[in-house]
């Protein structure tokens, strides 16, 4: 991606500008895991996570000049409707000890979500969650009910490929999941070409990969024996899920005993876990404010004030450059 404006080759908005949706969680972990906590403040505490998602947030600014941004937040990071169809879903994440609602972070990062909220207050950025729901959801809700412009959506959850759509306007997903420095930007089409799937339906093929191969992150198990190459396969041949699970249910002679006899196995998971894997397109989204990106802070004062006291001024003066779009 350049630091030129636009998304990519043939997207176009109504100012030229993207929306540009920010996965909150999925970004600070990265910086947090990314940057020693070496990095600390003038009274000594860590600021590894707030000094790296500052700077993620000014470069990916600079890069696509959007008109409007959101930082995204999980306001249940382990939703009950989601619990309730799999019980196990990030189960292994719960905190020891917990009711199960309270996640397992790392010590040093709660504090630090803290001052990334702060900052973000004072630059005049915009935050979004909804009740019962994950960063996902707000974002592939917000994907979804855009009309106007192209959607960026930044994330290093693969879950969120499921929402590329090239029909206008078109959303885009910045993967960075291996980093900003070697982000991928994709549509339908690179969607198709990674995972093998049909191009037709590239977004919603994926989510039908992920519920057969599973994803250990987030608990799911997917279908045993069924790993992605395998999955893809049989999406490609059969074009959906639901025409796939409808040859196992008729018995069809060209579909290999094996695998036939894993997905009738399976068929009780794949009920149950597809609402989970799906991302919401109507949670009940609540703004910190409008999403209209400012060209200078709201709290100028404050906003240098934050970058001092947290030895992050260097951070905070590029995101007010970042700003600027000088």
């Amino acid at each position: 991606m350049t630091s030129a404006a636009p998304v990519a080759p043939g997207d176009s908005s109504a100012d030229g500008h993207p929306l540009l949706l920010l996965d909150g969680a999925s970004l600070w972990f990265r910086a947090f895991h990314a940057l020693p906590q070496s990095i600390t403040s003038p009274d000594g505490r860590p600021v590894n996570a707030v000094r790296g998602f500052v700077d993620m947030v000014a470069s990916l600014v600079t890069r696509t000049r959007p008109a409007r941004l959101v930082v995204c937040l999980d306001v249940a990071w382990r939703p009950a409707f989601r619990v309730t169809a799999v019980p196990g879903y990030k189960a292994h994440r719960v905190l020891p000890g917990s009711d199960g609602t309270v996640e397992d972070v790392p010590e040093a990062l709660p504090a630090q979500v803290d001052v990334i909220m702060d900052i973000l207050a004072a630059a005049g950025i915009a935050t979004a969650g909804a009740p019962d729901c994950e960063a996902d959801d707000v974002l592939g809700t917000l994907a979804a009910r855009e009309a106007r412009d192209v959607t960026v959506v930044v994330s290093g959850d693969r879950d969120l490929i499921q929402v590329v759509r090239d029909d206008a306007p078109p959303v885009r997903v910045l993967y960075v999941g291996r980093g900003l420095a070697k982000a991928e930007l994709l549509g339908p089409t690179e969607v198709a070409e990674k995972y093998a799937l049909p191009a037709e339906r590239a977004g919603d093929a994926y989510v039908e990969l992920a519920l057969l191969r599973g994803d250990p992150s987030d608990g799911l198990p997917g279908v045993t024996g069924v790993g992605e190459k395998t999955a893809a396969a049989l999406l490609q041949r059969f074009g959906s899920l639901a025409e796939l699970r409808r040859a196992v249910d008729d018995g069809d002679p060209t579909l290999a005993k094996g695998v036939r006899a894993k997905l009738d196995a399976a068929a009780g998971y794949l009920d149950a876990a597809l609402p989970v894997v799906q991302v919401r397109r109507d949670a009940d989204v609540t703004f910190s404010r409008d999403d209209a990106l400012p060209s200078v802070p709201d709290e100028p004062a404050r906003l240098a004030q934050l970058g001092e006291l947290n030895g992050v001024t260097s951070s905070v003066d590029r995101l007010v450059q970042a700003l600027a779009r000088e």
